[in-house]
């Protein structure tokens, strides 16, 4: 009928321009993580076009999804740093999408199922800066540069941490920093702007996963995070201050 209505008014056809369709899951199921899981928290492409999270909270989700560590977020109900939940969901397209393509679909996700809504703040708080070590970094440029970039963290509880990358750059390495691992913001001051492939091995401590893995026991394997980037890697977390990018949730809903 839009068109009939246009074809009378006797104007040319114009294309209606307007906000571009968010990218989002063909179909997601979300359900309350099991009381007695021991998984862990993880989210991963399962094949192509399964996307699959679990044990996430609503603020670990909007920690992943917008790219801030879980202590930049602040308001909601208690519910959303407390009830976790499973998420299973296909994706569209012939091709396995994106890292960023799949944190798209996502922020999509929260706001259709979870109706969050939020709005950012600047404030100044405690960051670490990535910065390489005085004799230099010791990476490898990837094998495969026109391949998607790998980091996914490999958690052996009780125990380390594995954090395999492929193709990875050295913002996306400081971005899985700040979003999984740590509790503040990781600005990348390395320099550095290539791709590279490494293997990041460590004993994880209480400050790290939001403090949701059980404690270390025995004797520690791997050095601590710190220690390892320096000997492992030849980079350098240093302590700083900064004005970073904070999100306020001004509504969230339990899922549909």
């Amino acid at each position: 009928m839009r068109g009939a209505i246009l074809l009378l008014a006797a104007v040319p056809l114009v294309a209606q321009t307007g906000p571009a369709p968010q990218p989002s899951f063909e179909v997601a199921t979300i359900t309350p993580t099991a009381p007695d899981d021991r998984s862990g928290r993880f989210a991963t492409m399962q094949g192509a076009h399964q996307f699959v999270a679990r044990s996430y909270t609503l603020k670990y989700m909007v920690a992943a999804a917008y790219n801030v560590p879980p202590r930049a977020i602040t308001g909601g109900p208690a519910w959303a740093d407390s009830d976790r939940y499973d998420i299973r969901a296909s994706t569209p397209g012939d091709a396995r999408p994106t890292t960023d393509q799949q944190m798209a679909m996502l922020r999509t996700l929260l706001a259709d199922r979870f109706k969050l809504a939020f709005h950012r703040e600047q404030r100044e708080l405690p960051i670490y800066e990535l910065t390489v070590v005085k004799r230099g970094a010791t990476l490898k440029a990837s094998a495969a540069p026109n391949e998607q970039p790998v980091l996914v963290n490999r958690v052996s509880p009780g125990s380390r941490v594995l954090l395999p990358a492929r193709n990875a750059t050295m913002v996306e390495f400081a971005a899985i920093l700040q979003r999984s691992v740590l509790d503040r913001h990781v600005v990348d001051k390395t320099g550095l702007t290539g791709r590279y492939d490494f293997d990041l091995e460590w004993t994880y401590d209480e400050s790290q996963f939001g403090g949701q893995l059980p404690p270390v026991t025995g004797t520690p394997e791997k050095p601590d995070l710190f220690a390892a980037l320096q000997e492992q890697l030849g980079l350098r977390l240093q302590a700083a201050r900064g004005n970073v990018e904070t999100i306020v949730i001004d509504r969230v809903e339990r899922p549909s």
